[in-house]
């Protein structure tokens, strides 16, 4: 068996602190949607078949994480987390590098709230318009999770500036979130960049062609 490089441990140590960290602060009325739930489980799949589904049950042990999520209902953030975290152990041997895990567990969860009613209905008062859909981030969140603020700032025809504050999911899940919203509406060649301004904040600077 390959062993990954210290760099690579390191790095997976700090993911799981950080989870740990946020799973701490997390209160009874911090919430998620239950899609998100699914869509982790699915990508879990996706990337690693039933054998890493398999594991990623036994790492939680937790009989709630082996049946479906109602897509619309609200559980707490903390299980979210928990979740996040398994299905990141799991994976990166997989994708590579717990960045880039994050990254696409984010991207996973856009793609299904997109592809859900509320998200359709999104995109279609959005049309292929960037700015409008990155415009309606603020209230999109708000319909899919009880806790934090977002406020999103344009920063020319093709730049904006997303601040998340009081979030629970680490930046570079985020970074895929809001790869997953511009490429909902063909942005050529988008790039995100995060950077932590607080413990649980955290700033994107957003640009595409």
């Amino acid at each position: 068996m390959t062993q990954r490089s210290p760099s690579a441990a390191s790095l997976s140590q700090a993911m799981e602190t950080e989870y740990a960290r946020r799973i701490a602060l997390a209160t009874p009325t911090d919430t998620a949607r239950g899609l998100f739930f699914n869509g982790v489980l699915s990508a879990v799949i996706t990337f690693g078949g039933e054998p890493a589904l398999k594991q990623c049950h036994a790492r939680l042990n937790d009989k709630r994480f082996e049946r479906r999520f109602i897509d619309f209902s609200s559980y707490p953030v903390s299980d979210f987390l928990r979740l996040s975290l398994a299905a990141s152990q799991i994976l990166t041997s997989q994708l590579g590098s717990p960045e880039t895990t994050q990254r696409r567990l984010g991207m996973q969860a856009t793609r299904d709230f997109l592809s859900s009613m509320a998200g359709r209905t999104v995109l279609l008062l959005s049309g292929d318009s960037p700015k409008r859909l990155l415009d309606k981030i603020p209230n999109a969140y708000r319909s899919a999770v009880s806790y934090g603020e977002r406020t999103v700032t344009m920063m020319g025809d093709k730049a904006a500036r997303v601040v998340f504050t009081r979030d629970f999911m680490l930046p570079h899940y985020n970074e895929g979130v809001l790869s997953a919203v511009l490429e909902s509406v063909n942005a050529r060649n988008p790039r995100v960049h995060s950077r932590a301004i607080g413990p649980m904040d955290s700033e994107y600077e957003l640009a595409w062609d």
